[in-house]
């Protein structure tokens, strides 16, 4: 399969090195050593898909060409449209043109976000009570100095996305009500700090993300009848540590097990042969958990209040 990889940003060149077998052709309007500036410019019959990690802004037109003339699509998340109906427009193209389109969330190939999905289908902890997660990252400056970045909903879409998907990973995806939202800007145009309360299928969950956390982390806390389930750090910056305790009734220490990852991060390579294989195996487009995600991440910004 013959790759090229629109936007050569931060997050392409990891792409980029993931896909490097495949990769032939390179686009980006202004970064050296690229072969084209624009995905307009690149004869068709040169490529059989694309990874595409551009602005959001720029993602709704360059997909549709893509699938118009048939090529697959990798793009990086998160995918934010405008309107609900552009996702099924472009949904409906794909499948017309039998074009697989996935919107990459790689924290689903961390070992310990697996290890959590097979300890909940096991009931390992009993029936879920709540779920904690944060992710926070030390980036405020960065967006700040830039132009596209400092824009629309911030933090809310950026690390807000990871947060559903793994919600969506764990859990499934299913009507959010009791929403409680609060976001901030402490030192952005676009929000840099944002919380959200709500209630899926029972569970209350709770989500903190931020871009003034000044060391990068991920927590997780998922307590459940029967014991609960940790997650502290991600293998990209270091240590990454599982814990599952089980509960002393009626009280008492919990026995606990301990899974410790060192640092190094296989998610971007195991994702992209996840992306082939889905191609090979003929998968179709579906955007359900995209529109999900969409769709709650608005409203969480929307309907929040702002606190500066």
């Amino acid at each position: 399969m013959k790759i090229v990889i629109i936007g050569l940003g931060i997050q392409g060149h990891k792409r980029l090195f993931a896909s490097s077998k495949d990769t032939f052709i390179k686009v980006d309007p202004v970064a050296t050593a690229c072969d084209f500036k624009s995905i307009y410019q690149v004869p068709l019959s040169e490529y059989d898909a694309a990874i595409v990690a551009t602005p959001d802004a720029l993602k709704f037109e360059i997909i549709k060409y893509l699938v118009i003339n048939k090529k697959h699509v990798l793009v990086e998340k998160p995918l934010i449209f405008t309107e609900k109906s552009q996702f099924i427009e472009i949904q409906e193209l794909a499948s017309k043109n039998n074009c697989y389109i996935y919107v990459a969330y790689n924290h689903r190939f961390e070992t310990h976000f697996q290890n959590i999905k097979s300890a909940l289908q096991n009931r390992l902890v009993g029936e879920i009570y709540y779920c904690k997660l944060f992710y926070g990252n030390g980036t405020a400056r960065l967006v700040r100095n830039s132009q596209w970045r400092d824009t629309g909903f911030g933090v809310v879409t950026d690390l807000g996305s990871h947060l559903l998907d793994t919600i969506d990973f764990w859990f499934g995806s299913d009507e959010i009500y009791n929403i409680n939202s609060r976001h901030y800007n402490l030192e952005n145009i676009s929000t840099d700090l944002a919380t959200a309360l709500f209630t899926m299928r029972n569970i209350n969950f709770n989500l903190e993300m931020s871009l003034c956390s000044w060391k990068n982390t991920f927590m997780c806390d998922i307590i459940g009848s029967k014991g609960s389930l940790h997650i502290n750090g991600l293998r990209k910056w270091g240590q990454s540590i599982y814990t599952h305790r089980s509960r002393i009734i009626p009280s008492g220490t919990p026995k606990e097990v301990q899974i410790i990852e060192s640092q190094g991060d296989p998610t971007w390579k195991l994702e992209y042969d996840f992306f082939k294989n889905k191609i090979i195996s003929g998968e179709s487009t579906d955007f359900s958990k995209d529109i999900w995600i969409f769709e709650n991440l608005k409203s969480f910004y929307e309907n929040g209040a702002r606190l500066d």
